[in-house]
């Protein structure tokens, strides 16, 4: 996999909205995000379409995809942040030049919706990195425990040979009304977190992390952007849920869609992500799901599965970074980099 350069003070960074248009709806919540990037002594550059009316976005993909190529071959750009998620990025994807992209390895950051793009770029070969977006995350990270704000900059400006995560012990799901001004950066009340659950598995299993939001992947399946058959062999797959809170029937379904497509046959281990606004009886009644149909229906009691991790639409969340390889430890109960994530 190819690596791109660790962040330092100085660099510019681009914001792009390659969903929504989350930034001409909500000004403010995007301008208190751009905040951390300054504080932390980055550049920011924006493109003409990074505030663009959001219907303008939505009709016109090319824009969007054609400030992506920009945003990648712009040599002064060392790292590119989405503003926002949103729902149909996977029809920017046909507009999106492959060989600028491999050409001009460069940090990617975002997760819901971004995660087209973050197949897009495992599948040429690149890192990319699955982590807060700029008025999802970086927008409410005062709010969050000092340790998301110390992860998220460790991680984009110190690489190292290894990295143990460590779950947060609390969390949130979602945020105020972004209408009323007087939200502002705020998070909604904080949980006590028990923590990671470890379903299945003995000793340690390696992989490159891939994975990404489970509805976004279902809307990439039998598309010509959807990885082959051999794409997935020793990969540790990750999925998480968005706000629309899928369905129990609806995760059942998938999930066995991805038994019958052969990836639990072939993949290292699972990581289900902290399923954003179940109670707890759905999140036990979720595990069980998923330990039914690997178990069970598709004959794996050995594959590591992981569930109630925090990555993705709960706060604050984990950066996991595509296309690295990563150890699960079921004995000790760890999930470790394994390797740097940028040069």
């Amino acid at each position: 996999m190819i690596k791109p350069k660790r962040l330092k003070q100085g660099d510019v960074v681009a914001i792009i909205s390659p969903s929504w248009g989350g930034p001409s709806a909500f000004p403010h919540i995007y301008e208190n995000g751009l905040k951390i990037l300054r504080e932390w002594g980055l550049k920011i550059k924006e493109f003409p379409a990074t505030r663009a009316d959001a219907e303008f976005l939505r009709q016109n993909p090319k824009v969007r995809a054609k400030e992506i190529n920009d945003a990648f071959a712009d040599p002064k750009i060392k790292a590119i942040f989405t503003s926002i998620g949103g729902n149909d990025s996977v029809r920017i994807l046909p507009f999106v030049n492959k060989n600028i992209i491999v050409n001009n390895p460069k940090i990617l950051m975002g997760y819901s919706d971004t995660s087209t793009l973050h197949v897009f770029l495992n599948l040429q070969g690149l890192v990319s990195f699955y982590g807060p977006s700029i008025m999802a995350g970086f927008s409410q990270m005062n709010s969050l425990p000092k340790s998301f704000k110390s992860h998220v900059r460790e991680i984009l400006f110190e690489p190292k040979e290894s990295y143990e995560y460590k779950p947060y012990k609390k969390y949130c799901d979602g945020y105020p009304d972004w209408a009323n001004k007087e939200n502002l950066g705020k998070v909604n009340p904080m949980k006590p977190n028990d923590g990671w659950h470890w379903l299945q598995g003995r000793g340690r299993a390696q992989g490159e992390l891939f994975g990404g939001c489970i509805e976004v992947l279902e809307m990439m399946k039998a598309t010509d952007f959807w990885p082959s058959q051999d794409f997935w062999k020793g990969k540790i797959l990750f999925l998480e849920t968005s706000e629309n809170k899928p369905s129990l029937h609806f995760i059942d379904h998938v999930l066995r869609n991805y038994g019958m497509l052969g990836i639990f046959d072939q993949i290292s281990g699972l990581i289900f992500s902290r399923a954003r606004d179940y109670s707890d009886n759905e999140k036990k009644k979720l595990e069980e799901k998923i330990v039914s149909i690997i178990t069970k229906e598709f004959s794996k009691p050995d594959l590591p599965i992981v569930t109630n991790f925090d990555v993705g639409h709960t706060d604050p969340q984990l950066v996991l970074p595509l296309g690295v390889k990563t150890e699960i430890d079921c004995l000790m109960e760890k999930i470790t980099l394994i390797e740097s994530w940028l040069i």
